[in-house]
């Protein structure tokens, strides 16, 4: 008499997230960016001005922001996947295949979010035409928003 088998591991089906509630995440990231940039610049910059008697240039300004977002979004895609406001609304950056991302894909992502979002909003409403509906950022860095459940 044989052992019964051993049941397999089917991998998870992961659903995209919709877009209308992508977009909402979006204007809730919005609120909680704003947050971040603010101390992110009160900090160091207006401190600096205040105690140092000194100014920032303004390309060291915007090259700090612009890294402390990088962080600020790269940190937590690399560990969970989700911001908060990702958490909130139940979605999760993935790789192709459902699984977390990479430290490359981050970076690229958030590259070309920059991009997606600059450019008259093209990014994103070229998830209104895209196959799997996928946003123009997501597409370039191999990721994908999914449905947490």
């Amino acid at each position: 008499m044989s052992a019964p088998p051993t049941p397999t591991a089917l991998p998870a089906i992961t659903l995209s997230a919709g877009f209308l509630r992508r977009l909402a995440s979006m204007f809730y990231e919005s609120l909680l960016v704003t947050a971040v940039l603010i101390f992110g610049w009160i900090f160091p910059h207006i401190l600096l001005a205040a105690f140092a008697q000194a100014k920032a240039p303004a390309w060291l300004i915007q090259a700090h922001l612009f890294l402390l977002l990088l962080l600020y979004f790269a940190w937590f895609w690399l560990h969970g996947g989700q911001t908060l406001a990702m958490k909130t609304w139940k979605i999760r950056v993935a790789n192709a295949d459902g699984g977390p991302v990479r430290p490359a894909q981050a970076v690229l992502r958030y590259m070309a979010a920059w991009f997606s979002l600059g450019v008259a909003g093209i990014g994103i409403l070229w998830a209104l035409v895209d196959r799997d509906g996928q946003f123009l950022h997501d597409r370039i860095a191999g990721t994908r928003l999914v449905s947490q459940h």
